[in-house]
């Protein structure tokens, strides 16, 4: 049997495990005015959210050192095999929420949960650049990403719902099962990678690996492996620095609104449960939008004739530009509806971003190697995130959130500067002359 498009299907795939991914990690953020209610009945609202951060941070720290680990073990054993473990184990650390009894199981079971969610960052970069030439890259990466907005879309509303007829133990439960169901699917069509699997028609292996630029380092024509570096040599290279620095800088902008949007709307603006269900979502309708942006100007931009280098310094620019005054808009946005579309302008410039600066692994290095430079760019990417999210109690104390969105814009700055400095022409790289 032969399929056509294959590559699209396994991305598609990709995308529905991250729109899992996403709705396993926000049923705490939607749910937790009603579990802190019924576990900390005797706490007030400051303390809450100082304990919800503890045990977000224990997330995020988890999370960091996960995307290594897991980076490793994609290079490893292979995407078939890598995603199976990475979903298998987050969807069961999900249903163990279910028996929560306070901060100690709490920060347990969501360590568990980061440790394994991890997986799928890593996982895609590195089966996007299995299966796409480096011209599509962009856009599959783009699609890929807006499954973590389309969860974010689906999980408040479907959350809130949910909590209408079931208690949140149950929630978790129902929750976690989902990403069980999504092996099947996976474990049959992803068989192998394209050079060997046997579904994928002859001109469509052929369209994959002739595309990968970065994997004729001889310029033969021929395809081979690329420049795959050991861990010291590859970060050696100044260009893996300025992707790992990028990820730090840029990433906690988005998790300052992936954990603190629901704590946000209850805290600003009074909402419950049910109200945060209605609102929550709208901030990752321009994720969305972003994502898929992002991705067709690069595939746009290359297919004119940029360069690789050209393309995606535009669109991580522009991403960074658009987050740049609407984070500083956030200081004073008004009523609740202004504030959740102000927040979808964000999450639209960061996503426009954060797709092209996941594709750098696989621009800059051969396939053996995107999967631990993605792991070691998403762990550092996670620990600025754990020490943002670890400050927010903090600057936000009294329910003053300018300060976080200050530091948000200055973030953006950095992720800039840090493309143009450190990775001065994205190209492949080849082995440095002793």
């Amino acid at each position: 049997m032969k399929v056509k498009r294959l590559r699209w299907g396994v991305i598609g795939l990709i995308a529905l495990a991250t729109v899992i991914n996403y709705i396993d990690r926000q049923a705490l953020p939607v749910l937790w005015p009603d579990m802190a209610e019924e576990l900390y009945p005797d706490k007030t609202a400051d303390e809450r959210k100082g304990i919800y951060a503890l045990i977000s941070t224990f997330f995020i720290f988890s999370y960091a050192f996960g995307q290594a680990i897991f980076g490793k073990i994609f290079d490893k054993v292979g995407t078939r095999l890598g995603f199976a473990l990475s979903i298998g184990f987050w969807s069961i650390a999900t249903a163990l929420h279910a028996f929560a009894k306070g901060v100690v199981s709490l920060s347990i079971f969501r360590s568990l949960l980061g440790v394994a969610e991890a997986g799928n960052w890593p996982g895609a970069a590195k089966g996007n650049a299995e299966w796409f030439p480096t011209k599509e890259r962009a856009f599959a990466q783009g699609i890929f990403n807006s499954g973590a907005a389309i969860g974010g879309i689906i999980a408040f509303p479907t959350i809130g719902i949910l909590s209408v007829y079931l208690s949140w133990q149950y929630i978790f439960i129902v929750v976690g099962i989902v990403g069980l169901l999504w092996l099947i699917p996976w474990w049959i069509i992803v068989k192998s990678p394209p050079s060997k699997h046997p579904w994928i028609t002859e001109e469509e292996r052929d369209y994959i690996l002739t595309g990968q630029q970065n994997q004729d380092v001889d310029k033969d024509g021929e395809f081979d492996e690329g420049y795959n570096p050991d861990t010291r040599k590859l970060l050696s290279h100044k260009e893996s620095w300025g992707v790992i620095i990028a990820s730090a800088a840029i990433d906690p902008i988005w998790w300052l609104f992936i954990f603190w949007i629901p704590i946000y709307l209850n805290e600003v603006y009074g909402m419950d449960v049910k109200a945060i269900g209605f609102y929550a979502w709208v901030p990752y309708v321009g994720a969305m939008i972003g994502a898929w942006f992002g991705g067709l100007l690069a595939q746009n931009r290359i297919k004119a004739g940029w360069t690789v280098n050209k393309t995606r310094k535009l669109v991580i620019t522009l991403g960074c530009l658009i987050m740049l005054p609407t984070l500083l808009a956030m200081a004073n946005p008004g009523g609740p509806e202004t504030a959740v579309i102000l927040m979808a302008v964000i999450l639209f410039g960061f996503q426009i971003a954060i797709g092209n600066v996941q594709t750098l692994p696989s621009d800059l290095f051969g396939g053996k190697s995107v999967g631990t430079l993605a792991g070691f760019a998403g762990m550092a990417a996670k620990l600025g995130a754990f020490g943002l999210t670890a400050l927010v109690p903090w600057l936000t104390s009294g329910g003053n959130y300018t300060p976080a969105f200050v530091i948000g814009a200055a973030l953006a700055i950095i992720a800039i500067a840090s493309i143009w400095i450190l990775c001065p022409k994205i190209e492949p790289l080849k082995s440095k002359i002793k």
